[in-house]
């Protein structure tokens, strides 16, 4: 029986229900598979208007407003990039039955943090306290 066939489209994970369940696992798959999609035809859009918009602009100042939407563009694409990859390692962690918990505790992540960020690899203690050391670090 495929898990698509017992997931309703108004399905919300729930606290009440056993973490990670068959219909949690499929619920954050697909919408990590959604985010991925959206994402890819983002970037083949770029792609494309940056494709069309080789041209050669005689005026000084349109030629540099075009190569700075156009570093712009490129720094978006490459953030998508790595949102991408790292919504690829949460489908690897769904498929080896690792999603939702934390990777530095092992205690389940909540859902609502799940459900607002699908690529957390921390609960949000463990998140903040990583965040606390790396502004310390930082300030050396």
């Amino acid at each position: 029986m495929k898990a698509e066939s017992f997931l309703p489209d108004d399905y919300r994970p729930a606290e009440d229900e056993p973490f990670m369940n068959e219909r949690q696992t499929e619920y954050f798959r697909r919408k990590l598979l959604t985010w991925k999609q959206d994402l890819m035809a983002d970037t083949r859009d770029t792609l494309e208007g940056l494709q069309d918009s080789t041209r050669n602009i005689p005026d000084v100042n349109d030629r540099a407003s075009e190569e700075t939407d156009r570093a712009l563009e490129l720094r978006t694409r490459d953030r998508q990039r790595k949102l991408v990859s790292k919504i690829d390692a949460a489908l690897r962690r769904i498929d080896e039955g690792e999603y939702g918990y934390c990777e530095v505790t092992g205690e389940p992540i909540s859902l609502k943090r799940l459900d607002a960020r699908p690529i957390a690899t921390m609960s949000l203690e463990a998140q903040e306290r990583h965040e606390r050391r790396e502004k310390v670090h930082r300030d050396d």
